[in-house]
């Protein structure tokens, strides 16, 4: 199995050392990390800073990569909170860095972070929804530097109770993801926080899988060690039953294939 969603301390919410989550990928038996710090420039929340110094975190991957080359692969990713008025200094931050992978997720809507829950007063349950997903199509629209979007309905986990599936707009920002060669991931850790599945849903899989869409990865998103790998079996089990044949890794950018047989389990890399 391969974790593509990780956070170690260089990630602000984290107080996890890089070190003790691959020891437990290792107890795990899993055949690769990546490590997907947070960055999200302006984060509206002073209690958190989501920057940090990337050439430690380069010098950190290249040191846990070189120790524990003989029972994992550890990759070097990275987690962007877009937003409209962000997007030059990403398009800066990944052309100037060597990532083997890039998660495209928002965590704030209108300059106004999602946790909180300030972003929700004022506005009903649906325009909240479609003001997220408007702005994150707009974000797709104009942004190319990633691997895959991240955890696609996040508004979900902050506020649930909406009648409406929104599949219109999801429609568009996933025709556009897949029309750039681009992937979604399946984050497993809306089973971690109350939701009846992952994120994105089953529902948005699906269409997904119908428009074509093929590059999706796995993350637990986790923050703990203890949470690495969370729930993976199912999910690949969910991932089959929708039609999903291959889970992707990345290696400097450049996707690679690997069959979901029955029963959860992965098989080798293959070739597409």
């Amino acid at each position: 199995m391969f974790d593509y969603h990780v956070h170690s301390d260089y990630s602000a919410d984290c107080t996890t050392p890089m070190e003790e989550t691959i020891k437990k990928g290792i107890e795990m038996g899993l055949k690769e990390i990546c490590f997907t710090e947070h960055i999200d420039y302006d984060y509206p929340d002073p209690s958190f800073v989501f920057e940090f110094d990337l050439v430690s975190y380069d010098r950190s991957i290249k040191q846990m990569q070189e120790r524990y080359q003989k029972w994992i692969t550890i990759k070097k990713g990275i987690e962007i909170g877009v937003e409209p008025q962000l997007l030059d200094r990403y398009k800066e931050l990944v052309r100037q860095e060597d990532f083997d992978f890039v998660i495209c997720s928002m965590h704030t809507t209108d300059r106004t972070d999602l946790h909180s829950g300030k972003f929700f007063q004022n506005r009903t349950i649906e325009e909240a929804y479609m003001t997220y997903y408007e702005q994150l199509l707009y974000c797709i629209q104009h942004f190319d530097n990633f691997s895959v979007l991240g955890h696609l309905d996040l508004v979900k986990r902050y506020k649930q109770g909406s009648n409406s599936d929104f599949h219109e707009v999801i429609a568009e920002i996933l025709k556009l993801v897949i029309a750039k060669g681009k992937g979604i991931e399946l984050n497993t850790s809306g089973f971690r926080y109350g939701l009846d599945s992952g994120m994105p849903s089953n529902d948005i899989l699906q269409l997904y899988r119908e428009l074509g869409g093929e590059i999706i990865t796995l993350g637990s998103d986790s923050h703990r060690a203890d949470t690495l790998g969370y729930e993976f079996k199912a999910s690949l089990e969910i991932l089959s039953s929708l039609g999903f044949n291959y889970i992707t890794t990345f290696d400097k950018g450049e996707p690679s294939f690997h069959r979901i047989e029955q029963r959860g389990k992965m098989s080798h890399n293959i070739s597409k």
